[in-house]
């Protein structure tokens, strides 16, 4: 029955297309890899000299290339579709088909069953496997300095403030990366809009050593409780305590938002934001990127067939360039956009999201005009 059913959504001329597009498209990918390894082990061969083979295949080479491949999976989905189809239409396969009574809107089937995998391929290897890679290849890249690996400020950072629970407010003057120590530190602790306990101290230090987790040393503090009608003060030169923050919270690794899951980034996203941080326009765009991104291979495998399908004299020269220059405006206008929201001139959702909503109506547009 379950093979009945099959045959009657997908016919062995589906499963033709479906095979050439996605054997065209992987070949297409493996080619450029390829490549890519040759140009990057060139490039990177005095650094990879000082690592072993293992380290330089499972933690570097391994981890490098389902990232490249993704980075770059829109952009040959649309030519594995144009020369793929390019060759039915030079062929006169396409017009054999039409002359079958098959029409144009069938005739996309196939493509958007194949773009859907590679959509869920796209999705599931930027979403889950290919942050965990990155972890060890920018970790594997730290080693041998082959990147800058590094915080944003390598020495510390400054005036950080957030909320580190609901009413309580935790400011830092100063804090140093290397000795995890804030200097200047306070805590003001509201009910309402009521000031009821204001904390100082010259320094707090992260406690890594503890294996409770949010614990902080403070040395010189003071302590002001104004909850009852008296105010009393504490003060003293050392205290163990439990805040809930941690440097994670306020400290950002160059790339660390390509290490997380998309489960993870979201709910680092509404973290940050629950706490008034501001800094995590990196984080939001990668995170809209990883789903638009999969959405685009529907847009521009529409656009890719209905370029392609017309037979012409000059063969498949002038879809290719028509095809290349599209890809390479979509991914230009994706750079842009993004550079607008790290700006904060408009949103990560509308800046990753702009592309595909600005070629939709061209896809439209060519499909209607496509040979019939």
């Amino acid at each position: 029955m379950a093979k009945m059913f099959r045959h009657r959504l997908l016919t062995r001329l589906d499963w033709y297309i479906i095979k050439k597009f996605l054997g065209t498209y992987f070949f297409s990918i493996a080619l450029i890899i390829a490549i890519a390894v040759v140009f990057d082990y060139n490039e990177h061969i005095d650094k990879l000299s000082k690592a072993s083979t293992h380290e330089i295949l499972f933690e570097y080479y391994l981890t490098f290339i389902p990232y490249f491949a993704n980075l770059f999976s829109p952009l040959f989905l649309f030519i594995a579709v144009i020369f793929f189809t390019s060759k039915l239409a030079e062929n006169s396969e396409i017009i054999a088909m039409f002359s079958t009574g098959m029409s144009f809107k069938r005739m996309m089937i196939p493509y958007l069953v194949s773009a859907a995998l590679v959509s869920c391929l796209t999705l599931a290897l930027g979403s889950w496997i290919i942050p965990k890679g990155n972890t060890v290849r920018l970790k594997f890249e730290s080693r041998y300095n082959m990147s800058h690996y590094s915080r944003d400020n390598s020495d510390g950072t400054r005036n950080v403030q957030l909320e580190v629970e609901d009413g309580v407010i935790a400011f830092i003057d100063w804090f140093e990366i290397y000795n995890k120590t804030g200097y200047r530190f306070t805590l003001d602790k509201f009910e309402g809009k009521k000031l009821v306990s204001h904390l100082t101290a010259r320094t707090a230090q992260y406690d890594t050593t503890n294996v409770e987790k949010y614990h902080w040393k403070l040395t010189g503090y003071m302590v002001r409780d104004m909850s009852g009608p008296i105010e009393e003060i504490n003060q003293g030169n050392t205290l163990d305590t439990i805040i809930h923050f941690e440097p994670a919270d306020f400290l950002i690794e160059n790339g660390q938002q390509e290490t997380l899951s998309s489960g993870e980034l979201r709910q680092y996203i509404n973290r940050q934001k629950e706490r008034g941080l501001g800094n995590i326009q990196d984080f939001e765009i990668e995170y809209h990127k990883r789903y638009a991104m999969s959405f685009a291979s529907f847009i521009l495998t529409i656009i890719g067939v209905s370029l392609s399908s017309r037979k012409r004299k000059g063969g498949m020269g002038l879809h290719l360039g028509i095809g290349l220059g599209l890809s390479f405006g979509y991914i230009l206008f994706q750079t842009v956009s993004s550079t607008f929201a790290i700006k904060g001139v408009m949103s990560a959702f509308w800046a990753e999201w702009l592309p595909n909503l600005i070629f939709l109506p061209v896809a439209i547009i060519l499909y209607i005009k496509a040979p019939k």
